[in-house]
């Protein structure tokens, strides 16, 4: 089992360079923020359409398709799993609907009038019917189903969109533009430098967090541990062990990576800045800030919900 290329989550892809990466690392992050906001009291059909349109941009850059099949087949496989049990699991609404006439057959004439119109009929003539599908134990109804398109549309946003932006942008890249849009608060006297320089740091940090959880499951796994002859509590206490010796090494990693800082004088971020990148919109940035106006536009206009 090989994290680090089977679910390569938070790593930055270096090669090949797509036109995800050339965007100014700012304008990135106002698209990322548009896609963890913009689902917010929107109507399922512009949660479906973020789906979409982060599925299209990952086909459109052209990057590697083993970087995200991977972890897109998963996503899409919990988000479909998610839909499900929310569709089949009780809308808790509560909510019996009974008809108005009589169950007998006796027919009721009644003046035809447009307001006298069957709670079970719409203007068209078509059945409206509050459950959508009702076989034994399973019952679908309009509210569970859209229950679960707005938790599985949702869950596939939030994760993929941010993995999408790691794996296009540096952490240096990251930590510069972040910095570059906290300038304002240094007038309320807030540590913007320290802020960027530990987002730098806690970035760098995951691949070596997904190291050593990848030893450390090969260390057990090598070890041929007969886990039905140890029982519940030995399975436990092993696993207790793991997650002890994880809990040490990733100290002992922050740790070395303090004594390098400090050995290389980075006693204080304000002594010591590093010129990540020279943060300058061009002709691509731009372009990917007016589509950003459209997209806010196009929201505001039919995203809405009613």
């Amino acid at each position: 089992m090989d994290l680090l290329r089977s679910l390569p989550l938070g790593l930055y892809l270096e090669q090949p360079q797509t036109w995800l990466h050339k965007i100014d690392p700012r304008v990135k992050f106002a698209w990322l923020m548009s896609f963890l906001t913009s689902y917010v009291l929107a109507n399922n059909l512009w949660r479906v359409l973020l789906v979409v349109i982060l599925i299209i941009a990952t086909l459109f850059a052209k990057i590697p398709r083993r970087v995200w099949r991977q972890q897109m087949g998963w996503l899409l496989m919990l988000s479909f799993f998610v839909l499900a049990i929310a569709a089949v699991s009780p809308d808790a609404m509560g909510v019996d609907y009974q008809p108005r006439l009589p169950a007998n057959e006796q027919i009721l004439t009644q003046p035809a009038n447009s307001n006298n119109i069957a709670p079970e009929e719409t203007t068209k003539g078509e059945k409206y019917s509050y459950v959508l599908f009702h076989k034994g134990p399973v019952r679908v109804t309009r509210r569970s189903l859209e229950l679960g398109v707005s938790l599985s549309s949702i869950i596939f946003t939030v994760i993929y969109s941010t993995n999408l932006y790691l794996l296009t942008t540096a952490p240096e890249e990251i930590t510069s533009g972040i910095e570059s849009l906290m300038q304002p608060l240094r007038r309320f006297k807030l540590p913007v430098t320290e802020i960027a320089l530990t987002l730098t740091l806690s970035l760098r940090f995951i691949p070596l967090v997904l190291e050593e959880v990848q030893n450390l499951f090969r260390s057990v796994m090598t070890r041929a541990i007969n886990w039905k002859k140890l029982g519940l509590k030995g399975a436990f206490k092993v696993w207790m062990t793991v997650a002890q010796r994880l809990l040490d090494n990733l100290l002992l990693r922050a740790e070395q990576m303090a004594n390098a800082m400090m050995v290389r004088g980075f006693t204080s971020p304000n002594e010591h800045r590093v010129q990540w990148h020279d943060l300058r919109l061009k002709g691509l940035d731009w372009l990917a800030i007016a589509t950003l106006v459209l997209f806010w536009g196009i929201r505001l206009a039919v995203g809405t919900k009613v």
